[in-house]
């Protein structure tokens, strides 16, 4: 056997306190919900809570309390966002009552939001989507566009469209306290040669743990080409914020946001919104 020299042995750790250990623990299980979930559940909770309080109810959730909160929510809301209430107030609640998980499953429960579906049908809601002749028009427009902010923005539709990114991978939420910088895209990442460019989405909505996807796009000799206008937006960008990390900035160096994107998308209808983007 070999014997260990005693410059091989691991100094002794620090001993944390009791409370750094209740701190700590804390701190990483709520590092498990992301920001936007977190908000839309302290927002069922308080939702529950008014709930109790208007009604004379004890707030220690029970089956009976669940399908009366379930009933009377529907009546105000859609069926399918009282389920997400529910999930939100479980979350929240279940440090205080371990229980809650099982009155939530309780058959008077799951009945409950099933007869509210059936009582309270909504129809599915869905904007209309963007054409290829869209997208073809409004890249002939802005191909002659020295607007910096107009390329940026097309360069965002057209990367997302054929990237199958969803708006949220591409822009800041409009809230501030939900603005997480780990899921910015940056430009050392991009790639670009004589037929495609890629670049690394650090964090999405199912990439829980920041892995990281390659998104990779090719060049077509399609009207709505990518790659042109996304070769186009890198060079002014360069020219504009060489000493930024940052992949999309508006021209005031700012990560563009949910909103600005769509205010310029939704301007005017289809029919007229070509003449509404152009600076």
């Amino acid at each position: 056997m070999t014997k260990k020299s005693p410059s091989s042995r691991r100094s002794p750790w620090e001993t944390w306190t009791h409370d750094r250990l209740h701190r700590e623990c804390a701190v990483t299980i709520a590092c498990t919900i992301e920001p936007s979930s977190l908000s839309s559940y302290s927002s069922a909770v308080s939702s529950y809570f008014a709930f109790c309080s208007a009604h004379s109810f004890p707030v220690e959730p029970t089956p009976d309390t669940l399908s009366f909160y379930t009933v009377y929510m529907a009546h105000y809301i859609k069926p399918k966002s009282v389920s997400s209430y529910l999930s939100g107030v479980c979350s929240q609640l279940e440090p205080f009552f371990p229980d809650i998980h099982l009155h939530r499953r309780h058959w008077l429960v799951s009945k409950t939001l099933e007869g509210c579906h059936k009582m309270f049908p909504s129809a599915t809601s869905r904007k209309c989507p963007l054409t290829r002749s869209e997208l073809a028009n409004i890249s002939h427009w802005y191909s002659s566009s020295p607007s910096y902010n107009g390329n940026l923005f097309l360069s965002l539709l057209l990367t997302g469209f054929h990237g199958l990114l969803r708006l949220g991978e591409l822009t800041w939420p409009d809230k501030k306290d939900l603005q997480d910088y780990r899921k910015v895209i940056m430009r050392n990442s991009v790639e670009v040669d004589s037929k495609s460019f890629r670049f690394t989405l650090p964090g999405h909505k199912a990439d829980r743990f920041f892995d990281g996807s390659l998104v990779i796009l090719q060049s077509t000799k399609l009207a709505d080409n990518p790659f042109t206008l996304f070769v186009k937006y890198l060079s002014l960008c360069h020219c504009h914020f060489h000493l930024r990390a940052k992949l999309w900035l508006k021209e005031d160096s700012t990560i563009p946001t949910r909103a600005w994107f769509l205010r310029l998308l939704e301007v005017l209808p289809p029919s007229q919104r070509l003449a509404s983007l152009l600076p």
